[in-house]
């Protein structure tokens, strides 16, 4: 069957319910605008939304720690102008080590305060204190010069403010790696500094200078975890968005956009459970919450302007392999997990580990990122009692899963199983002794679950990839040159929890006139 426009389109449609997408519609649905949000999954949220195993195992698609959080900030602000700030509640990590990094004879534990973080890396490596204090003032200085840019950025205004931008433009092409070397840190001291690259699934070469400095100085003012975990954020935001009279229609996929000349008024679905029902859907304003250099394709590349080709002209970041585990009969906090995070690496050079993993399928030596949720909320909701989860992840190449899988399925078994025995492996010499003893549940996600599950291109899991060409000026934003068309999207905006939140408020700003992280931006 096939649905024509009529006169109770509304104000927005929105593609896809991710974080951006869920917090723009439930702005604009509080604010009285008619909104309509359609999904292909059967859940909302995106990567961050909550899936159950064993009918009584919760696990978080991705996310696992998020920052920004505190009062006045880019979480807070949205769920107070929302009216839900006192119902989504978060927990902080340990503020004297929110992440242990970890390596062989070297151990770091990154506490919020600079100061005693620069105390103990000159503890560690004493004959490169200064030059690592150097480097992190260097961090909070740079980070004060971004927070300053306008959105969207452009160019002229950084030359045009050039004193008080001096490191946005000495650093706008940099590396993480470019930057240590130019301290010239001791290797190990990079690997500890960096060795949370799972939460951007890049190396030191090859990261931003920028996205690393955002996020590091984003977590030292405060780690967080939500007080009712993951599902309850995502939850509330569908609430205020049924509440104000807006409408959530899942398992619809678009498989093509309407246009009228060069405005985008609608889209075609078709029904994820019954593939032969096709739906229309029209709105005054269409938001388009899935990846954009997939929906241009849809439309027609010749259909944009130059500029915003070239800006859709990007490369996905990696994909992940996760593994979610619970165990039974053991405190895990006796071996050293609690509130805050695990990260570890058998090398020291982390782009030789990264390298080996992502383009070799390498993981004799893995580098690897451990959370236990259990431990940073009191709500005993994600496992039952005398259980705790932990949850694993590392780097993937997507190529290389999606073609094994298709060649040899038992094959794709097997290297998942290879690559988490790899792991556990490490955890059982250097952290929990016996650990499969203990194991009584554990199901593993690879890049290909990533693009089954969230619709990701390529199973990516930050959009764009966070690389110096993709994280400056000249990235990709909400604007498209077609009419009542807009990006909603990490690779629109920033990525990460924060991030997308974030790329929500401020297009609801662009688009209503109505601060919600500051002053007006229309």
């Amino acid at each position: 069957m096939l649905n024509t426009k009529s006169n109770s389109d509304p104000d927005y449609l929105i593609l896809g319910s991710g974080l951006a997408g869920l917090s723009f519609a439930a702005l604009m649905a509080k604010a009285g605008k008619k909104v309509k949000l359609i999904e292909a999954h059967e859940f909302a949220g995106g990567y961050g939304h909550t899936f159950v195993e064993g009918e009584k195992y919760r696990f978080n698609a991705q996310l696992h720690y998020v920052w920004n959080c505190g009062e006045g900030q880019t979480v807070n602000m949205l769920l107070r102008k929302l009216g839900i700030a006192d119902i989504v509640t978060f927990e902080q990590y340990d503020a004297n080590g929110y992440d242990h990094m970890r390596i062989p004879g070297y151990a770091l534990d990154i506490p919020y305060d600079h100061e005693k973080l620069c105390e103990r890396l000159g503890t560690l490596f004493p004959d490169h204190a200064d030059s690592l204090r150097k480097f992190i003032i260097e961090v909070r200085q740079t980070a004060d010069e971004l927070k300053k840019l306008p959105e969207p950025l452009n160019i002229s205004f950084v030359l045009l403010h050039a004193l008080s931008n001096q490191r946005v433009i000495k650093y706008h092409k940099s590396t993480l790696q470019d930057v240590f070397d130019a301290f010239k840190l001791p290797l190990e001291a990079q690997t500890l500094l960096a060795l949370q690259w799972p939460d951007f699934l890049l190396p030191p070469n090859q990261l931003s200078f920028f996205a690393w400095v955002t996020l590091f100085t984003g977590y030292c003012s405060g780690a967080y975890y939500p007080t009712q975990h993951f599902e309850h954020v995502i939850d509330s935001l569908v609430k205020v968005i049924k509440e104000n009279a807006g409408e959530i229609i899942y398992n619809q996929k678009v498989t093509n956009f309407i246009l009228d000349n060069n405005r985008v008024i609608g889209v075609k679905t078709m029904g994820m459970k019954d593939r032969s029902v096709f739906q229309e859907y029209h709105g005054q304003d269409i938001i388009c919450n899935f990846d954009p250099k997939r929906s241009a394709a849809m439309i027609g590349m010749n259909k944009f302007s130059s500029s915003v080709r070239a800006r859709l002209d990007y490369d996905y970041s990696p994909s992940n392999f996760v593994a979610y585990c619970v165990v039974k009969d053991i405190d895990l906090r006796d071996f050293g997990f609690g509130r805050w995070n695990v990260f570890h690496s058998e090398q020291a050079d982390l782009n030789k580990a990264f390298h080996a993993m992502y383009d070799r399928a390498d993981y004799t030596a893995p580098s690897f990122g451990v959370t236990t949720p259990g431990f940073l909320t009191n709500d005993p909701s994600d496992c039952p009692d005398g259980e705790q989860i932990i949850q694993f992840i590392t780097v993937a190449n997507y190529h290389y899963f999606h073609d094994l899988k298709l060649r040899d399925a038992g094959a794709y078994r097997k290297k998942k199983k290879e690559i988490f025995d790899a792991m556990i492996d490490i955890l059982e010499q250097r952290y929990i002794p016996n650990f499969r003893k203990h194991l009584v549940f554990k199901m593993l996600g690879s890049p290909t679950t990533n693009e089954s599950f969230c619709a990701s291109p390529e199973g990516n899991s930050y959009g764009s990839n966070i690389t110096p060409e993709n994280f400056d000026a000249r990235r990709l934003d909400h604007r498209t040159s077609l009419k009542n068309f807009y990006f909603c999207n990490a690779s629109s905006g920033a990525p990460s929890f924060t991030g997308t939140i974030g790329t929500g408020c401020k297009l609801y700003e662009k688009l209503s006139g109505d601060p919600v992280l500051g002053k007006s931006q229309s």
